[in-house]
């Protein structure tokens, strides 16, 4: 199972349109549609924003045949209605992982990370 059907999966939980996400993240409808058909390829700096909206992590979007946590990034929380968010999206880093594993292990360390932090 690719990430454009665990897009489909997660926009179907959550009830909505290809057209809703699109408008949220700031793209035309058949960006979207091409995400889920998988006929191109999500560029990174919308990862974390599409995680933000279906309210998993970045690794869900990415890992076949998971159950969706209900992990719900820290930081978005601190978030006030300012459209996901994406003023704190225009500082950072943005890393595309490829592989299962490693996506896995930084997950994890950052998760850590993020946690100490807030402490």
């Amino acid at each position: 199972m690719g990430v454009g059907t665990n897009l489909k999966r997660l926009r179907s939980k959550t009830k909505f349109s290809q057209q809703e996400i699109a408008d949220m993240l700031g793209l035309d409808r058949n960006t979207y549609t091409n995400w889920e058909n998988e006929t191109t390829d999500i560029k990174s700096q919308y990862i974390p924003k599409l995680a933000e909206i279906f309210q998993v992590s970045i690794l869900d979007l990415f890992e076949a045949g998971k159950n969706e946590s209900s992990y719900h990034n820290l930081e978005n929380a601190d978030l006030k209605d300012n459209a996901i968010g994406q003023k704190d999206f225009q500082q950072g880093i943005i890393i595309n992982i490829t592989d299962s594993e490693a996506a896995k292990i930084i997950s994890s360390q950052l998760k850590e990370l993020i946690k100490s932090l807030k402490k």
